[in-house]
């Protein structure tokens, strides 16, 4: 048994038995990654996998019995690497970080900054996607950390732990019509609506709040950044629905912003970790920085926690 036998496997299963995708994804051939699988079937004596031909469909039972195994092993190797890793540099490596634009753009750059500061050895990756993109980069190893709004905490291979809550406020440009009178969800839906795509920084709470009124807004355009929902709104194409944090008086001079969280739920911003992983000690460092109350020891009992412990309160 060996290694690139525990990752072949646990590719296939991630990856929808894709052998094609699986030898892109390790970086080695397909014949090479179906010997790897069979020669760990034959140690075992069992299939893994049912097979049509020479595809991979599923699971067997022994497969199902045998994956979290496989997961934990290449796990626990991963965590003790990292350890030694910790003792042996300390304070250098790189951190990765995954954040929907809104947290990168607007809640991070504070913490990031006095991260960088107290860490100056420390290498920052950030990257950037919808919340089920960095849920699959979690999962995959890709970041060490994610931060986003949504669809974290549904996945059970993942921590998710509250940092901050927040609201979200309509832009429209000065004089507009709804900086008279009181904001209500019948009075926005009569004028056309830029606001965040589909499962970004809230989105969810946003149709859901015009849904159980009855109404449907009139989205003339969606995207992921909250500046270039600024760009269209400042052109006149509609009114914005942002995230609280992403509007700024000074910064957004020619814009004019309406408190909107008596019309669309809070959300609660979370970061997340792979459930079980070891990170370095900067990393843990680091999530107190961005949520001082998520302190080391807060954070690696949620880790060891078995999935379904309610998360630290906030």
């Amino acid at each position: 048994m060996n290694f690139q036998q525990l990752r072949s496997v646990r590719e296939a299963a991630r990856r929808g038995f894709n052998l094609t995708e699986v030898a892109e994804a390790l970086h080695t051939s397909q014949p090479g990654i179906s010997r790897q699988i069979r020669e760990l079937e034959d140690e075992l004596g069992v299939e893994i996998f049912v097979r049509s031909g020479k595809r991979l469909t599923g699971l067997t039972p022994a497969g199902e019995r045998v994956l979290p195994w496989v997961e934990r092993l290449l796990l626990d190797a991963e965590n003790l690497h990292r350890a030694g890793e910790d003792f042996r540099h300390g304070e250098v490596g790189t951190l990765s970080i995954a954040a929907t634009h809104s947290q990168a753009r607007y809640a991070l750059p504070s913490a990031v900054h006095d991260f960088c500061s107290a860490h100056p050895h420390v290498q920052l990756q950030m990257h950037q996607g919808s919340a089920v993109q960095i849920a699959r980069m979690l999962q995959e190893g890709v970041a060490d950390i994610g931060i986003a709004t949504h669809s974290l905490e549904d996945q059970p291979e993942l921590v998710a732990l509250p940092c901050y809550r927040w609201t979200h406020v309509v832009i429209v440009p000065p004089g507009h019509a709804l900086l008279d009178g009181p904001l209500t969800l019948a009075r926005l839906a009569e004028f056309p609506v830029i606001t965040y795509d589909a499962g970004v920084t809230g989105r969810g709470s946003i149709d859901d709040a015009f849904a159980r009124a009855g109404l449907k807004p009139q989205v003339v355009l969606s995207a992921m950044d909250a500046d270039v929902i600024k760009t269209y709104v400042a052109l006149g194409l509609g009114v914005g629905i942002i995230a609280a944090i992403a509007f700024d008086e000074a910064r957004d001079a020619g814009l004019r912003s309406v408190d909107a969280r008596h019309l669309f739920p809070v959300n609660t911003t979370t970061v997340a970790l792979r459930r079980g992983a070891l990170l370095r000690s900067y990393a843990y460092a680091f999530i107190q920085t961005f949520a001082p109350h998520l302190a080391p020891d807060v954070v690696r009992q949620a880790q060891a926690a078995p999935a379904g412990t309610p998360s630290a309160p906030l």
